[in-house]
Parts: C-alpha cells; structure tokens; sequence
C-alpha cells in the first residue's frame, strides 16, 4: 500500500539516506516501495544527541538509514541502551519494546519505541531537578 507524505515549503525528508527538501508550496509525495524514510520531525541531528536516550535514538537512527553500516550503529546503539538501562532499571520494559522491533528487523517501530526512552529520560531527569530544588529549599 503506498505511503503519501504531505510536505510543507521548506520541510525535509531522509529516503534511503538521500535529504530531500520540499522547494516550493506545499507538497505531496507518493511512495510505491518499501524504503528508509524520516519526517524532518523525526530526525535527531548528532549535534542535538547530547543525552544518554538521544543517543539510544541517533544511533538507531543511523543503523535505519544506512543499511550498508547498520552493524556498526547497532553495536552503538546497544552499548548505548545497555548503559542506560544500567544506570536506570526502569526503562528496562522499553528496552525490551526496542530490541524486540530490532529483532524482527522493524528499525521504524523500534526508532517509535525509542521516543518512550526520550520520554522517561524526559521524566526522570525532571524528577531529579525537582529533588534538588527541594533539597535546595531545606538548606536554606
């Protein structure tokens, strides 16, 4: 079934590794076969990967878009969710969400059940601020 994307003026798009960018109004792309695709609201720059679950995403990323490399950013990518995982048992439910999806070569679910890690990073690290803010106040 093909897949229609709505791109809007300026917005980009990754297939297969190529960066397209819609150059005009609004735009609609068909795609008749099975390929690697991001939405510009889906892509995670290296620069922006600067967290422990950011970079659990940009590496599978990576391992989604490049086939030919995929080894190399699959042992990123593990090494990176171990190390999270270690550090926070917690998220050890959505590890076992995204290796599932890896394990049965579904790289875009498993990038979809990376955004959970993006998540709970998002809440934990929100808890620890709001720990010390408290911890802050009890000092003064």
């Amino acid at each position: 079934m093909p897949l229609i994307i709505d791109l809007k003026p300026g917005e980009k798009l990754i297939i297969n590794g190529a960066v397209l960018e819609n150059a005009s109004s609004n735009t609609k792309v068909r795609v008749l076969n099975d390929c690697s695709i991001l939405r510009q609201k889906e892509i995670l720059s290296d620069s922006d990967s600067v967290t422990p679950a950011s970079r659990v995403y940009f590496a599978l990323q990576c391992a989604y878009i490049f086939p030919t490399k995929r080894g190399e950013y699959l042992r990123m990518f593990n090494h990176y969710l171990d190390s999270y995982v270690e550090a926070c048992p917690s998220a050890s439910a959505i590890k076992d969400e995204i290796n599932e999806a890896v394990a049965e070569g579904h790289y875009y679910k498993a990038l979809k059940a990376t955004r959970h890690l993006l998540d709970h990073e998002t809440k934990v690290l929100g808890s620890l601020q709001s720990v010390a803010a408290a911890d802050a106040v009890v000092q003064d």
